[in-house]
């Protein structure tokens, strides 16, 4: 008999171990029953919550999105300033929590699977849109017309910094990524980082 009140304690427990498993892997053969036994819990309880390893991936990336969205929108609310909206955003994609090693392998098998996986891309796709907003709100002021253009490179230096961070041996460090990514900013908008 399920004990009450344990499955979100119990899924919660096996999102956290899809991410660390993934992340330590470098990649989504990992099977259900690792996860599980990292979470503390047999596989047919896993397969029971979730379904599938696809399914205990997708409920990773939404909680790793949520956790991003909810710390963009803390750190947006001490921002006055469109570069200062901007800023935020940036430092917020590389900050410890969004830019620990295992967080990073999730993104980068997150992306793969959504080249296969239709929930995968709608998530993929929300998230991008998201982003692309937030950037060309605070741009429009600094840009003008430009701001759609230099949106989605800031988009891709974002994304291209999280990719080399995934096939790097090195320690993340999310303080010289941001620095990366703000000097392309100040470049775009021709003011000094």
């Amino acid at each position: 008999m399920p004990k009450l009140g344990m499955e979100p304690i119990r899924k919660a427990a096996l999102v956290k171990a899809t991410i660390a498993e993934i992340g330590s892997a470098g990649s989504l053969d990992v099977t259900v029953g690792q996860i599980a036994r990292r979470a503390g819990m047999s596989s047919a309880l896993a397969h029971h919550y979730f379904g599938g390893k696809e399914q205990m991936f997708l409920a990773a990336m939404r909680h790793v999105l949520t956790l991003y969205g909810a710390a963009v929108r803390a750190a947006l609310q001490g921002a006055n300033t469109p570069r200062a909206r901007l800023e935020a955003v940036i430092r917020t994609s590389f900050a410890p929590a969004e830019f620990r090693r295992e967080v990073v392998g999730a993104w980068l098998n997150f992306y793969v699977l959504a080249q296969t996986v239709p929930e995968a891309k709608r998530l993929l796709r929300v998230y991008q849109r998201r982003l692309h907003t937030n950037l060309v709100h605070d741009l429009r002021p600094l840009v003008g017309r430009r701001a759609p253009d230099v949106a989605v490179g800031l988009g891709a230096m974002i994304d291209g910094v999280y990719l080399r961070e995934a096939l790097s041996e090195d320690t993340p460090d999310g303080a010289a990524a941001a620095e990366m990514v703000l000097a392309y900013l100040a470049a775009e908008t021709g003011k000094a980082n």
